[in-house]
């Protein structure tokens, strides 16, 4: 029975007793388990509060890699699993509900993404870390909306790459660096969404704030922008900047850690084109809960698996990735 309803729904769908108090629970299970749960910032703000660690994709799969915790739970998408699990073979690795995917990811199949290459012949393939296990086989070097820039300019000008799967990250990139690289026409359906207009009124309406936004982003937002960067960077400027009030275009789930780390400072979500939601939230993210989480350590199950071939081959550009940024010391 617990085997057909993981199989049909993508997670464990028994219901949690209602007596049971599920922070506590939690926590117990993860200590029976000899566990650690990572979460990544665009997690329910509860989630993100039972973590223990919580970051951005490429930063959790590093955390899973150095802790000596035998079971990993990763609260992210099912990429995030899989980069995990690449990075620590010899662990076990669950995703509390697999129905949690990505846009992005989604958005370059395999099959499709190794068919492009072949138009290109001679390019370096340089991937964002957003993809699947099977996009990092056909990969050469992976990048992060961080390190993108630096590990780009690391080859000489005239090298021809392709890059994917996100053409917003590509174009941000080519525009930084004069390049003219091949790009996959991915896109995060999150970050595809927000509206300029929408964004303009609010700095009327907040004088003196400055707008953050992910290089995922339209070319009109970025340009808006007082500053962009990765999930991390855009914590990381509010938390240093003197400024007081920010409009954040990324994921609203990364303001709960924002306004954590900054009590005083005021954090306006920048809102979507498509509705009347203030805020704009990655449907994908959300579907991981405390009843998942909870059931996911009690039954152990869902599971991520990787080939030891996959493995193996998805691990190499993730280690050229690594090579460089420590070559330029980043």
């Amino acid at each position: 029975m617990v085997e057909k309803d993981f199989l049909s729904s993508g997670f464990l769908n028994i219901p949690v007793p209602k007596d049971i108090d599920l922070i506590p629970a939690i926590q117990a299970l993860k200590k029976e388990k000899k566990a650690i749960i990572l979460a990544h910032y665009y997690q329910e703000s509860v989630i993100q509060d039972i973590a223990d660690f919580v970051g951005d994709s490429l930063a959790l799969a590093q955390w899973a890699a150095k802790t000596d915790a035998e079971v990993i739970v990763l609260c992210g998408v099912d990429f995030m699993g899989e980069t995990a699990k690449i990075l620590s073979p010899g662990k076990r690795v669950f995703v509390p509900d697999l129905n949690a995917g990505c846009s992005l990811a989604d958005s370059c199949p395999a099959d499709e993404f190794e068919e492009f290459i072949k138009q290109y012949p001679g390019h370096v393939v340089i991937s964002y870390v957003n993809t699947t296990a099977a996009v990092k086989v056909l990969t050469d070097v992976v990048v992060t909306s961080t390190n993108a820039r630096q590990i780009v300019e690391s080859f000489p000008p005239e090298t021809k790459i392709i890059f994917g799967p996100d053409e917003n990250l590509g174009n941000y990139i080519n525009s930084l660096t004069g390049r003219n690289m091949v790009l996959w026409k991915g896109a995060c359906h999150v970050h595809e969404r927000f509206s300029l207009e929408k964004i303009v009124e609010l700095k009327k309406e907040y004088s003196g704030a400055l707008v953050l936004a992910h290089p995922e982003c339209k070319s009109v937002i970025l340009k808006i922008a007082d500053f962009v960067g990765s999930t991390s960077a855009l914590l990381n400027y509010a938390t240093a900047s003197k400024n007081k009030t920010f409009i954040v275009a990324t994921e609203s789930g990364i303001l709960h850690e924002m306004k954590e780390k900054n009590p005083d400072k005021t954090f306006i979500p920048a809102p979507p084109n498509d509705s009347t939601c203030a805020c704009n939230e990655c449907n994908f993210m959300k579907l991981n809960t405390l009843d998942k989480l909870y059931n996911c350590l009690k039954y152990e199950i869902p599971e991520i698996f990787i080939s030891d071939e996959v493995q193996a081959k998805a691990i190499k550009p993730i280690r050229r990735m690594l090579e460089i940024s420590e070559q330029l010391g980043l």
